[in-house]
C-alpha cells in the first residue's frame, strides 16, 4: 500500500510548516522533519526548499501533491473493495457507486429483480470519482465491482475496455444555483443561455455532447461555452460558485444541494445504462437479464 509518510507530507503543505504540521500530527517537529527527510530520500526528490521564511514547494513537490491524495485515496479504496471481495459469495452482484454513478434506480428495481432469482444478492461498493479511479475500474470490472451504472458512448466503451446495457436516452439537461436568475424556470429556452456561461466537458469525452457543441457554436453564439475535463465535485462546485450553467442530466439531481437541474427546449439526449465486463460472469449477466426484464427492454 502507499508509504504513510504520504500523509505527513500532505498535512506540512496543508499546515505550510514542520511545526504547525506537528501540532495537527500530535507529534514532535523533529518527528515531521525526520518522516520528511526519509521520503524525499527514498524518493530521491527534493520536495520543499527549506528558507527562514518557511517552506516552498519544489516543482517535484507540487507535482506530488497532486498524485499523493489520489494514490492516498485509491488505496484506501482498494482495501475496502478487497475486504468486501473476502466476504461475498458467488452470487453478489457488486455495484460501484460514486456521486457521478447513481445507483438508486436499481435499489427501486430490485424486489422485482429478486423476485425472478431468489439467490441473487447486491452489494454496493463506494468509490471516489475520479478520472485515474475511473479508468482503473471501468477497465478491470468483474474483479472487485461488477456493474456501474453511467452515461456512456460506442468509443467511451471501446477506450475504457468495457461494454454496457442501454436502459434509457437521458435528455440532456442543465443545472444551475438555486440562486441563479433562471432557476425559478420550468424549462429553459436556447435564449435563456444567451449571455451564459455553459460548462460543456471537453470534446471527445462522448459524440452526444459534442453534437450539442456543434450546434452551440454554429448556431448561437451568445453563448459562451466553457470546457472541463472530467464530472466531479469540482466542476459542482464551480457551477454554484461562479453561479455557471453546466450540463447535466437527471440521474444527477442529488450530487449538489444548491444545485437545480432543469430540462432545457433542445432534443438533445445522451445513453444511460449500466456498464459491465465484455465478458460477465454468470451471475451478472443473470442480474442484467433481469434488469432488462423488470424494464420491457428484450424486445426494444
Amino acid at each position: 500500500m502507499y508509504n504513510r509518510q504520504l500523509d505527513t507530507f500532505i498535512e506540512v503543505v496543508h499546515a505550510g510548516s514542520f511545526s504547525k504540521a506537528a501540532q495537527n500530527l500530535y507529534i514532535s517537529p523533529t518527528a515531521v522533519i525526520k518522516q520528511i527527510n526519509l521520503l524525499e530520500s527514498g524518493l530521491e526528490l527534493q520536495l520543499f526548499i527549506r528558507t527562514h521564511r518557511g517552506l516552498i514547494l519544489t516543482e517535484a513537490g507540487k507535482s506530488l501533491y497532486q498524485d499523493a491524495k489520489y494514490m492516498i485515496q485509491y488505496s484506501k479504496d482498494s482495501l475496502v473493495r478487497a475486504r468486501n471481495a473476502m466476504d461475498q459469495s458467488e452470487n453478489v452482484i457488486r455495484i460501484g457507486t460514486s456521486l457521478m454513478t447513481p445507483s438508486q434506480f436499481l435499489i427501486g428495481l430490485w424486489p422485482k429483480i429478486h423476485e425472478k432469482y431468489l439467490d441473487l444478492k447486491f452489494q454496493l461498493v463506494p468509490f471516489e470519482n475520479t478520472p485515474e479511479n475511473a479508468r482503473e475500474i471501468l477497465k478491470n470490472l468483474g474483479q472487485n465491482i461488477d456493474i456501474v451504472a453511467g452515461v456512456f458512448e460506442k468509443d467511451f466503451l471501446k477506450q475504457r475496455e468495457c461494454a454496457a446495457l442501454e436502459l434509457s436516452r437521458e435528455p440532456i439537461r442543465c443545472a444551475v444555483s438555486i440562486h441563479h436568475r433562471l432557476a425559478d424556470k420550468e424549462k429553459l429556452e436556447m435564449s435563456d443561455l444567451f449571455g451564459e456561461n455553459l460548462m460543456l466537458i471537453r470534446r471527445g469525452w462522448n459524440s452526444y455532447v459534442d453534437l450539442l457543441r456543434d450546434d452551440i457554436w454554429e448556431h448561437y453564439p451568445q453563448i459562451h461555452v466553457i470546457d472541463f475535463n472530467f464530472y466531479d465535485m469540482n466542476v459542482f462546485n464551480q457551477c454554484e460558485r461562479d453561479n455557471y450553467i453546466l450540463m447535466a442530466i437527471g440521474n444527477w439531481e442529488n450530487v449538489h444541494p444548491l444545485l437545480k437541474i432543469l430540462p432545457v427546449e433542445w432534443e438533445y439526449k445522451i445513453p444511460f445504462g449500466l456498464l459491465h465486463s465484455p465478458n460477465p460472469s454468470r451471475q451478472v449477466q443473470l442480474f442484467l437479464n433481469a434488469v432488462a426484464q423488470v424494464m420491457g427492454l428484450e424486445n426494444k
